[in-house]
C-alpha cells in the first residue's frame, strides 16, 4: 500500500533525527510531556504530536526515569519539531469563533440543543458544551466524504480506471494510501487548507490506481492530470501541522 504521509512525527531513543530550527530554544528551559505505557512498545518512543503535546510511549516494564533520559537525549530535535508546529500554526492564522474550510472561514454558531453540526451559509451551527468538538469533527467527516467522492471519480474516470471504496479517517502519519485493492483513504483534516491540498491528495491517491509506486512514471502521470501539484504538496510538508482544529 502506497501512502501520502502528514507531519507528525516520532523518533526512538538512541537514534538521531533530521530536523531544522525555525527559532533557538534555550535548552535549559523545563519541557512537559505526557508518558502513556503500551505492552506492544518494545523501546521507548518520543512523538511530537501536531497539537505540540510531546508524548513519551514507555514499555510497561520501563522505569518512569527512562522517559526524563529519552527527552534530555532527543532534546535537540523535540525543540527543532516544536518551532516548526509554530510555524505551521502561523501560517494559517486562526480568529476566535471560527474553523477553516476549503480555504473559507466558517463562523461558529451554537445552539443548546441541537446534537450535530450543520452548515448555514457561513456558519457552522453546533451542540454547545463538551460535545462540540466531537460534533464538528463528525461533520467534517461527513464533508470530506461528500468533498472527496465526486472529485475522486473524476478522477478515476479522467485515468481510464476504477477504485474499490473510499474511506475518511483521521490518520496521524497519512494524508491520503491506496490499497493494492484499489482501497482509497483520505484525511479529513484535508479540509481545514486550502481546497488545493484536497484536489492534489485525490489526484495523488488515483495515480496510484495506475502506478503503485512513485516511480518516474507515477509523477509524470500527476503531472499531466495536475500540472500545479508542487505547489499544494510543498505546502503540506512546510505546514501540514497546521491542519487541526
Amino acid at each position: 500500500m502506497h501512502a501520502l504521509h502528514s507531519a507528525p512525527s516520532a523518533c526512538r531513543a538512541g537514534r538521531s533525527a533530521a530536523g531544522r530550527s525555525l527559532s533557538p530554544v534555550p535548552a535549559d528551559e523545563p519541557l512537559e510531556y505526557a508518558v502513556r505505557r503500551s505492552a506492544r512498545a518494545r523501546r521507548v518512543r518520543v512523538r511530537v504530536e501536531s497539537s505540540g503535546q510531546v508524548t513519551v510511549t514507555l514499555p510497561e516494564r520501563a522505569r518512569e526515569r527512562e522517559a526524563a533520559a529519552a527527552v534530555n537525549e532527543l532534546r535537540p530535535w523535540i525543540d527543532r519539531r516544536l518551532a516548526d508546529v509554530g510555524a505551521a500554526r502561523a501560517a494559517i492564522p486562526r480568529v476566535p469563533g471560527t474553523v477553516p474550510y476549503l480555504g473559507r472561514v466558517l463562523r461558529l454558531r451554537e445552539e443548546p440543543r441541537r446534537t450535530r453540526a450543520h452548515l448555514r451559509g457561513d456558519d457552522l451551527l453546533v451542540p454547545s458544551g463538551p460535545v462540540r468538538r466531537d460534533a464538528i469533527e463528525r461533520w467534517y467527516r461527513r464533508a470530506a466524504r461528500a468533498e472527496a467522492t465526486p472529485r475522486l471519480d473524476g478522477a478515476a474516470a479522467a485515468l481510464g480506471t476504477s477504485y474499490e471504496r473510499l474511506s475518511i479517517r483521521d490518520q496521524r502519519t497519512r494524508w491520503g494510501s491506496c490499497s493494492a485493492t484499489g482501497a482509497i483513504a483520505i484525511n479529513w483534516r484535508l479540509l481545514l487548507g486550502p481546497e488545493s491540498l484536497l484536489e492534489y491528495v485525490v489526484w495523488h491517491e488515483a495515480c496510484h490506481l495506475v502506478a503503485m509506486d512513485h516511480s518516474p512514471r507515477f509523477w509524470t502521470l500527476l503531472e499531466s492530470k495536475l500540472p500545479g501539484y508542487r505547489e499544494p504538496r510543498d505546502w503540506l510538508r512546510r505546514n501540514g501541522a497546521a491542519l487541526m482544529l
